[in-house]
């Protein structure tokens, strides 16, 4: 009997895709750091931007629609629950349109999301290496979540990008909410008990989570290599960045690699239902036709949720309602199709 791979796909688009993104997209923020890529601006429709913030951009816009290929595109899944695919969005859409409250509030509970969202992903790829492995996918499986939304959250909170993200409350000056105003102030004048506090907190998680594991192992669990270099290489790419942000590329870092990552997954998932909604089934070059249409489709879309002005309030909503959706599909999907991986 054949031994069962370690990996997802295959070594090779496993470390493309999955593994070596981190640390790539490290490196590729340190050595774009100050260069001509991030200080200098050219116009384009109408803005101005330096070329890795518009590519960052797009690339971010990019990754959130392609969940609708894992949703709408999928047949098997949109007729499990049609009204979750097509009520819902609608529903979220038109209630932002009518109140800028809740268009405001979707806005900053999509930065927070995205966070959570971002921790998760990491969190279901080490999953999937401890099934490839052979382990009980349910062993460890608390201790996982808890790590991940450390490794991810905690360097936010506690370091140098804490207040790019909690300045999306100063949206609600809009609505003239003096207490949700007040809430970037508030997290500033006491960021350095958040710090110490999950310093704290965190280190002596990560001891407890190393014990368990070693309990884990004396029990018959397998380590998995893959799944330790992304947990490894992911929270060092979290603390250097989100923590430090010492080159100023913490944005783009993370980013990139979150959604070079998602691309990958999604085209391994959806390719085969991707080349049936294309009708490239028995098309000759029907893969690769339909990988120029997958990165092409998203890409478009990406460059117009960049460019279009976010004053365009129907517009933003729209955005807004991707971005929502892609947080809430994806987790939903994988917990719908867990016995396929």
């Amino acid at each position: 009997m054949a031994r069962r791979s370690l990996y997802i796909v295959s070594p090779v688009y496993d470390w493309v895709f999955f593994l070596g993104p981190p640390m790539a997209a490290f490196w590729l923020g340190v050595t774009i750091s100050g260069s001509w890529l991030t200080t200098s601006e050219f116009q384009f429709l109408g803005h101005e931007f330096a070329p890795a913030y518009l590519f960052i951009g797009v690339l971010i816009h990019a990754h959130i629609v392609i969940v609708f290929f894992r949703s709408h595109g999928d047949a098997n899944i949109f007729k499990l629950y049609p009204n979750r695919f097509i009520a819902l969005p609608l529903v979220l859409y038109l209630a932002m349109m009518s109140s800028l409250w809740i268009l405001i509030t979707v806005s900053v509970l999509a930065t927070f999301w995205d966070v959570y969202h971002s921790g998760l992903q990491t969190f279901g790829f080490g999953r999937i290496y401890d099934v490839r492995a052979g382990n009980d996918a349910n062993v460890g499986r608390r201790l996982d979540i808890w790590l991940n939304h450390l490794l991810y959250a905690g360097p936010i909170v506690a370091g140098a990008t804490m207040m790019a993200h909690f300045e999306d409350f100063n949206e609600y000056e809009d609505v003239q909410s003096a207490f949700l105003t007040s809430i970037p102030a508030f997290m500033e004048t006491n960021q350095r008990y958040f710090t110490w506090s999950i310093l704290g907190c965190g280190v002596s998680f990560i001891a407890y989570y190393i014990f368990s594991y070693l309990r884990f192992e004396r029990q018959g669990y397998v380590v998995s290599f893959p799944k330790v270099v992304l947990l490894s290489t992911t929270g060092l790419c979290s603390i250097l960045t989100w923590g430090f942000n010492t080159f100023g590329e913490a944005f783009f870092i993370m980013n990139f690699f979150h959604a070079i990552q998602y691309f990958g997954i999604v085209w391994w998932s959806e390719k085969k239902n991707m080349r049936k909604l294309f009708q490239l089934t028995n098309v000759p070059w029907g893969v690769p036709l339909t990988a120029v249409l997958f990165v092409g489709i998203a890409s478009a879309y990406g460059l117009a949720a960049e460019v279009v002005n976010t004053d365009i309030r129907w517009f933003w909503a729209i955005t807004l309602v991707c971005s929502t959706m892609h947080f809430w599909y994806d987790g939903f999907i994988w917990s719908v199709r867990k016995k396929q991986v």
